[in-house]
């Protein structure tokens, strides 16, 4: 594992000391990148890498991992379109991508010493936080909507941590950790507020590029809230090209929202460098209601540089992409990752993809965390189960009472 160099601003470039904690620029308030002076001496990982982000140590910091095996998911093969993969992120401790950039983020932490994290969360970061911190011995303090999925509120409970549910979205979860990191001393891991979740998020790029012979495909779709995922990938890409892992030209960086909670979609047509507030922000895709990215100049330039595009799809579009992926596919995608397939449906339709184009695309989490929210969608009630009659042992047998 490399040694970190100083830690660099994504805004302004300043450099920040790596040798304690850290949050954002000092200066700017932009989030630090990790930099490594020694990636010349990274090695492609061998046939005997663990099968996780962790075969990818000689671009990772130099610490103890705290792993629950995150990472080295599959790429699926759609059966209908033969030019799509599905990276399944599914397969992910805690059911979801938001795996890689905990263990990261928890990693470090454990390194430096903290003993209590806190961060705001739409449900998926939450309950990775919960698990990673639960595995070091770390303290957790999680935000969230009341209304988030009951399976986050639930893991976060089960793993021990303290869990506070908001009336309001994450943006106001954001608010109330960052005023109980002044007055509780907790240390802020909220999205691009430290620098190491980009790090185990940009592992999804190392992960497709060597999956695909340490080649680019012609577009990458990924469900975008906080776009740290994307950002991630973007690091990758800049880091495989350096150290000669890959060439060619960067697959287009397709960008996926859901209508009802559109910021970067909504700046993307309006040819803005910044989001606004989305007002009133309402999607059963969870994950994706983020009203305004912390990163989200960083995810527009990138989507401009890639010759990629933002896309936005209506819920009704997003469950039916969901139920077609379910009944076809035999994938119960989550509904960040419906987004993505119903935007690639459309992108398609447009004539920006072909279907011959190579297209990765994010699935972030299982489906099976949305049962709640699927079901509401759905219309879906369950039917009165019948109450059976009590059973009681007779003779080492069991029967009815």
């Amino acid at each position: 594992m490399p040694k970190i160099d100083p830690l660099e601003c994504s805004r302004c470039h300043r450099t920040v000391s790596a040798e304690r904690p850290q949050t954002v620029c000092p200066a700017c308030a932009g989030s630090l990148y990790v930099r490594y002076s020694a990636l010349k001496y990274a090695k492609k990982p061998g046939p005997n890498a663990p099968a996780s982000l962790w075969r990818y140590a000689d671009v990772l910091p130099a610490a103890d991992p705290v792993t629950l095996g995150e990472g080295w998911t599959p790429m699926l093969p759609s059966r209908r379109h033969p030019g799509l993969l599905i990276k399944e992120e599914a397969n992910n401790p805690t059911g979801s991508f938001k795996a890689r950039g905990m263990s990261l983020a928890v990693t470090m932490a454990r390194h430096y010493g903290l003993k209590k994290l806190a961060a705001p969360s739409a449900g998926n970061a939450a309950s990775a936080l919960a698990a990673y911190a639960a595995a070091a011995g770390i303290e957790a303090h999680l935000f969230m909507p009341r209304d988030v999925p009951m399976a986050n509120y639930l893991e976060g409970m089960a793993y021990g941590a303290h869990v506070t549910l908001v009336d309001g979205l994450i943006s106001d979860c954001g608010r109330l950790v960052a005023e109980g990191a002044k007055t509780e001393g907790w240390f802020d891991v909220s999205t691009l507020k430290e620098p190491f979740r980009v790090e185990g998020k940009k592992t999804m790029g190392y992960e497709l590029v060597e999956q695909l012979g340490w080649t680019y495909p012609d577009a990458v779709f990924y469900p975008t809230g906080g776009g740290v995922g994307l950002i991630g990938m973007w690091k990758a890409f800049e880091e495989m090209e350096q150290m000669g892992w890959v060439s060619g030209r960067r697959p287009k960086m397709i960008a996926v929202q859901a209508s009802g909670c559109a910021p970067v979609a909504r700046a993307w047509k309006e040819g803005a460098a910044v989001s606004k507030m989305f007002e009133n922000a309402a999607t059963f895709a969870a994950g994706l209601r983020v009203p305004k990215p912390y990163g989200d100049s960083t995810i527009l330039d990138i989507v401009r540089e890639s010759g990629g595009t933002v896309v936005d799809r209506s819920d009704e579009e997003i469950l039916a992409s969901l139920l077609d992926w379910a009944r076809h596919e035999g994938l119960l995608l989550c509904p960040e990752g419906a987004t993505a397939t119903a935007a690639y449906d459309h992108l398609l339709a447009t004539g920006f993809l072909k279907p011959s184009d190579q297209v990765v695309l994010f699935n972030t989490g299982s489906g099976l965390k949305y049962i709640d929210a699927i079901a509401e969608a759905m219309h879906l009630i369950r039917p009165g189960a019948k109450k059976y009659p009590e059973r009681t042992p007779v003779g080492g047998i069991i029967t009815p009472q």
